[in-house]
């Protein structure tokens, strides 16, 4: 069945750097897009960025471009277990958030926004990360 699972997160300096994972499985990347969203405490869940399987175009939140960088290690040879990493440079206290991983069938620009994430039907569990001194 259709899994992600996130991994990576942790205790960071200001400035400092993290590199997440995603583990997705049981369906093809190709037809797919993965997502990449935060929630702080006491706000919204937001969009932090999107992968597009067919054709590895990449969109980010205003508040992370230039810092944060999304790709793909392809694992098995018919593209049906993939890691995917969210690379996050000169992080920010403000970054402090429950990262998740979450899959949808189509490109990040098929149906509704992506940062939104209504579309997205597979979600992993979360993975903590802290920016603090």
């Amino acid at each position: 069945q259709v899994q992600v699972v996130e991994s990576g997160g942790g205790l960071v300096q200001p400035g400092g750097s993290l590199r997440l994972s995603c583990a997705a499985s049981g369906f093809i990347l190709d037809y797919h897009a993965i997502g990449w969203f935060r929630q702080a405490p006491g706000k919204e869940r937001e969009g932090v960025s999107c992968f597009s399987g067919d054709d590895g175009s990449t969109y980010y939140a205003d508040s992370v471009k230039g810092r944060f960088t999304v790709g793909r290690v392809a694992i098995s040879a018919d593209n049906a277990e993939n890691t995917l990493y969210l690379q996050m440079n000169n992080l920010k206290p403000e970054d402090t958030a429950v990262y998740y991983c979450a899959a949808k069938l189509g490109s990040c620009t098929y149906g509704s926004s992506w940062f939104v994430g209504l579309d997205f039907g597979s979600w992993g569990q979360g993975t903590q990360v802290t920016v603090s001194s």
